[in-house]
């Protein structure tokens, strides 16, 4: 579940190898899995392309093809730099290799090779030029390329594209994945991804306290609500969604149907009085009430058994949503901010901050890229941040608001540092009124207690999964159609764990 950054990569590098591992052991298990997937892919006897940088990855690629060579493959390893470049651990695995050197040259590599790219690993930080583009471009032309840790060219914290990447065909990294792996664009670059054992043992995440996860269940298993036996629909708490005008409708009734999906005891929409017949006619278990403004929505919020309010989706932009923001954030419920609710700050994010910063209630906040610009614009600190997820995060801070940044790679950061990456949502799920949907569950989740980090990691993967099980050309109405199915497979898997514990 743990993603590392290249800081803390080379940490668990060199925790392992101050308890007495060798560095050139290290080395020579990463070669000997790279040489594994090029034997899982590859038959004996086919010529393998072997292009290396001059530093570990390199070294890396040089111990593969070694034990190519020694396994019937016919290895040609050609050289960025001269040999006389190496050092250290990489040196080594130079001098172990019993084949000739070929300089590298793009000429040398063409539409039928299969290569291993062990130019840069995952700590590249400068645009690659030269000699180095020019192989990459090779390499981009090759028939199967298996990367060494990561596609050369992606930066392992940021996953960004350092002026151009290798396309690989599958991926072989060590002991843990990189952020580089999960986020976009660095993911698309991967191609299918193996994790390999090198002698890094587990006991090393205990020094380096990793606070980026896989989104999975494992992740917010243990606080997952789970009706109980003596429980009853007000135990399993009342999400509030907030409806727009007459014309907009339809964001407020996706959320508040997938609320109730989540497993929200009652599930009711704030509905100004134009837009109410539209609103009651089109649910049947969603209560529907008449809220008309600011003062008379501060008031239905007076129940306290109202404790969670999702808001936005639909709501309209400008100042009576502001108002009605400011509404729903006096007082102790979780709350929603979605769509119209934050952009409707895009003027005056401080305004909205204020408001936030000193809650000691949930509040989740859920951008798109547009809506998080909009929202962020004025802030440098913020959208000038290195990667999709610290840039989740420093909004997070500044917010003290859970942030979820969503996109094919949806971000989930929390003030404190810890954030998740989801790595599995299907393309399809970019259709309308998929947001809203993902709002409202995670609305239902919250209004259920789950704790907010989690509760939002957890809408994130529920919302995913949906995306697989409703497949190809679903529309948002399927997406909490879904739900059922994945609900009965989680409270199945949460029956094993509690009789394992038991």
């Amino acid at each position: 579940m743990e993603l590392l950054t290249n800081a803390e990569m080379n940490e668990a590098d060199r925790l392992t190898m101050g308890r007495g591992v060798a560095g050139i052991e290290l080395m020579e298990n990463a070669g000997r899995a790279v040489a594994d997937s090029v034997l899982r892919r590859h038959p004996a006897g086919t010529p393998i392309t072997i292009v290396a940088g001059p530093g570990n990855n390199g070294g890396d690629g040089l111990v593969a093809a070694r034990i190519l060579k020694e396994r019937g493959y016919r290895p040609r390893v050609l050289l960025l730099s001269d040999v006389q470049r190496f050092k250290g651990d990489a040196l080594i695995a130079a001098q172990r290799w019993n084949g000739p050197y070929e300089p590298a040259t793009p000429g040398a590599v063409g539409p039928q090779s299969v290569v291993v790219d062990a130019l840069f690993g995952a700590g590249l930080d400068r645009p690659v030029d030269g000699l180095a583009r020019n192989m990459i471009e090779a390499v981009n032309g090759a028939a199967y390329v298996h990367a060494v840790d990561l596609p050369s060219g992606i930066n392992g914290s940021s996953a960004a594209v350092m002026g151009l990447a290798v396309r690989a065909s599958e991926t072989v990294t060590f002991f843990r994945r990189k952020l580089g792996h999960v986020l976009l664009p660095g993911r698309i670059h991967c191609g299918t991804i193996a994790v390999s054992d090198i002698g890094i043992g587990s006991h090393t995440l205990a020094t380096i306290r990793p606070r980026v996860w896989i989104n999975s269940p494992e992740l917010w298993l243990e606080v997952f609500p789970v009706p109980a036996v003596a429980g009853h629909k007000y135990s399993r708490g009342h999400a509030v969604v907030v409806s727009g005008g007459l014309s907009t409708t339809g964001a407020a009734r996706l959320a508040a149907r997938a609320a109730l999906r989540a497993g929200a005891g009652l599930v009711t929409i704030a509905s100004p009085r134009d837009a109410l017949p539209v609103n009651a006619a089109a649910n049947l278990a969603v209560m529907v009430r008449p809220v008309e403004g600011e003062v008379e929505f501060a008031q239905f919020l007076q129940d306290v058994r109202r404790n969670a309010v999702v808001i936005g989706p639909g709501g309209g932009v400008g100042e009576e949503m502001r108002k009605m923001v400011f509404a729903a954030l006096v007082g102790e419920r979780a709350v929603v901010l979605d769509a119209d609710a934050l952009t409707s700050f895009a003027q005056d994010p401080q305004t909205l901050i204020g408001a936030t910063a000193g809650r000691k209630s949930a509040t989740l906040l859920t951008p798109h890229e547009g809506e998080f610009s909009r929202l962020f614009k004025a802030m440098d600190e913020i959208v000038d941040a290195p990667s999709k997820l610290e840039r989740a995060r420093r909004a997070a801070i500044h917010t003290g608001a859970i942030c979820l940044l969503k996109g094919a790679d949806t971000v989930v950061a929390a003030p404190d540092g810890r954030a998740s990456i989801v790595d599995e949502a299907p393309p399809w799920l970019a259709s309308a009124g998929a947001g809203d949907v993902l709002a409202g569950i995670a609305g239902g989740l919250l209004a259920q207690g789950m704790p907010a980090f989690e509760a939002a990691s957890a809408a994130v993967w529920l919302h995913a999964q949906a995306g697989m099980v409703a497949g190809p050309g679903l529309i948002a109405e399927d997406l909490s159609e879904a739900l059922p199915r994945i609900y009965a497979r989680l409270f199945e898997r949460i029956a094993v764990r509690r009789q394992i514990h038991q």
